[in-house]
């Protein structure tokens, strides 16, 4: 079955499946007045997920990353990851998580066939960190991250959104903890939603300002492999970690996408931004819908736009990042 592709060439091999859009915390960028259920929830099931990675799994998809919400809310997470990770055609199982969990857990979802985990700390300062996701868990949190070190996961990375007058000033702290640290820290430039044009206009740091820094302290550019996403990455001989900078504002940052969302109810999108999404539920109940599921993905990718539109500050209905999985 041929791979993926858009009207412009891209492939994608990569999906961002979200399994909840439940999360336990407030993050003030994202979620924060709490999660608020829109009636009773209908996320994916076992069933469900295990007929989508097929499907994917056939047409080009080597890499899943399980998001949220919160996706180890969800009690069967480690069958999930488990369903994934038993796909002959899926290489790489990822996830992205608050990290609330993980110091309890590390190990079970690593045997259940989890190998990179991203972690979101947006501050190394626990007051900071209180106020940004509004639950003072930072403790629980790092030693989430020792666990995941210890359980051996290929790669440990920890996403941090840097917000003008809030937790801007962490920076020097950021790169002198992964100095010995062996980590990705990746920092990703906010971006404006349906709910957030008063906090992006009073919190927006230009991703291309910190990169500027960077460079003049002596981070070097590395160039990137054929199966990186958008980050921008940075290394120094002297640090044992990474940086990684996203920055969707970048001239050409959609060039290389290789990337596609299917929501916790079903929803595939093809952009975080911009569109409602196709309904693939119908066709997720019986193995013998596959074809016809290939067939509708193939379809719907002619419909890729080649840009966001972020940049004359449009930003489609996505209303939080919660919603598809960020």
């Amino acid at each position: 079955m041929s791979q993926l592709q858009d009207n412009f060439g891209r492939k994608f091999h990569y999906l961002r499946m979200s399994v909840t859009d439940v999360c336990n915390f407030k993050c003030s960028y994202c979620l924060p007045d709490g999660y608020r259920p829109d009636g009773k929830p209908s996320f994916l099931t076992l069933t469900e997920i295990e007929n989508l990675v097929a499907a994917f799994g056939e047409v080009g998809t080597q890499k899943i990353r399980i998001t949220g919400g919160e996706p180890t809310l969800r009690k069967d997470f480690t069958d999930i990851v488990r369903i994934v990770a038993d796909n002959p055609n899926i290489h790489t199982v990822a996830t992205t998580t608050n990290g609330y969990r993980l110091a309890k857990n590390a190990k079970e979802w690593y045997d259940a066939g989890l190998r990179r985990i991203n972690v979101s700390v947006d501050s190394l300062d626990p007051r900071m960190f209180y106020q940004i996701t509004g639950e003072n868990k930072f403790d629980e949190v790092m030693r989430g991250i020792d666990a995941a070190l210890e359980a051996g996961f290929e790669r440990v990375k920890v996403n941090a959104v840097l917000l003008k007058d809030l937790n801007d000033k962490d920076l020097p702290r950021f790169l002198h903890w992964i100095k010995h640290t062996p980590i990705d820290l990746r920092f990703i430039e906010l971006m404006e939603t349906g709910l957030g044009h008063d906090y992006f206009k009073a919190h927006h740091l230009a991703g291309a300002d910190i990169k500027a820094r960077l460079m003049a302290e002596g981070w070097l550019y590395d160039q990137p492999g054929k199966d990186d996403g958008p980050a921008q990455n940075f290394s120094r001989p002297d640090h044992k970690g990474r940086i990684g900078l996203i920055m969707p504002y970048a001239k050409n940052f959609c060039a290389s996408c290789n990337r596609l969302r299917v929501s916790a109810k079903g929803k595939l999108h093809l952009c975080l931004f911009t569109e409602n999404g196709l309904d693939l539920r119908d066709l997720l109940q019986h193995p013998e819908q596959r074809a016809e599921l290939i067939e509708r993905l193939h379809g719907q990718l002619t419909q890729k736009e080649q840009t966001h539109y972020l940049h004359q500050g449009i930003t489609g209905v996505t209303q939080h990042l919660a919603s598809i999985g960020g």
